[in-house]
């Protein structure tokens, strides 16, 4: 793990700039593209300065070199994405990737999500099952109540750095550390992208934000569904996973032993490959 400097806050450097769409209800998405073929839309989680770009950058550019179309989004709150004055409840999510998903005129797709991107998957399975062909979940969010995912140390600790006011790169430093298993992976690079995108982010992003327990609901999820959890995560309850195998008719799942809650950061490779044959043969 590299050693925080506090210096690279005053230089964070902002993520690369991509696309940009407007939908109906007046956001600006930003978003990055590349490839073309069968859609695969990538749906951040949340936390201090993330991004669709520091979430997946290790991934999107394999999936286009594959044939197919990666959509890469900043949720609303996020990225360079709009920051509105609202409640960020799962609704909301799922209202803003409906109306990318429209501008961008895609007619089916696989939805490939972490964390609360994994919530707003599902959640948009369950509005829209029409449009999604595949999920893709890596420790999504919506499986529990709220009391099981406050118990989590990564959860606390999240909130409790957020609330205190603008970070900088020893407490985001910190924060990463509950994020991965192994620390080799927090870069001066991938810190100063979350510090530079977080000092925009307001606070109402997480005390307002309400993610609902879907699990009574996954046995409505008909399309095919892979898996991934960490079992060392300290974010969301790896029982998760046996929820959505025992309730969707169609799932598998990979569960990785000395991984936490980026499965397609820490085990990049596995993830890439895993996934682009469940995309071919699923």
């Amino acid at each position: 793990m590299i050693q925080p400097d506090d210096s690279m806050t005053a230089g964070a450097t902002p993520i690369p700039e991509g696309k940009y769409a407007v939908t109906d209800g007046g956001l600006s998405l930003h978003y990055h593209e590349a490839g073309s073929g069968e859609p695969i839309v990538f749906l951040h989680g949340s936390g201090p300065g993330a991004s669709g770009y520091s979430n997946f950058k290790g991934n999107y550019p394999v999936f286009a070199a594959s044939g197919y179309r990666a959509i890469v989004p900043d949720l609303p709150g996020f990225g360079l994405s709009s920051k509105p004055d609202t409640n960020y409840v799962l609704d909301f999510f799922v209202e803003a990737l409906y109306g990318l998903i429209d501008k961008l005129s895609i007619e089916r797709c696989t939805l490939l999500g972490n964390s609360l991107g994994g919530a707003i998957a599902l959640k948009y399975t369950l509005d829209h099952p029409n449009i999604v062909s595949r999920l893709i979940l890596m420790a999504p969010g919506g499986l529990e109540e709220l009391p099981a995912y406050l118990q989590m140390e990564g959860i606390r600790k999240m909130i409790e750095v957020f609330s205190a006011g603008p970070m900088d790169t020893e407490s985001m430093c910190r924060l990463l550390t509950l994020q991965l298993h192994d620390p080799s992976h927090i870069t001066a690079e991938l810190l100063a992208e979350r510090v530079g995108v977080c000092a925009t982010q307001p606070r109402t992003v997480l005390s307002t934000m309400r993610v609902p327990n879907m699990a009574e609901r996954l046995s409505e999820i008909r399309c095919p569904v892979l898996g991934f959890w960490g079992i060392n995560d300290r974010f969301n309850p790896v029982g998760g996973a046996m929820k959505i195998l025992e309730r969707c008719p169609q799932a598998r799942f990979v569960m990785l032993n000395r991984c936490g809650h980026w499965v397609m950061v820490e085990h990049r490779d596995l993830f890439n490959r895993t996934c682009l044959d469940f995309l071919r043969n699923g």
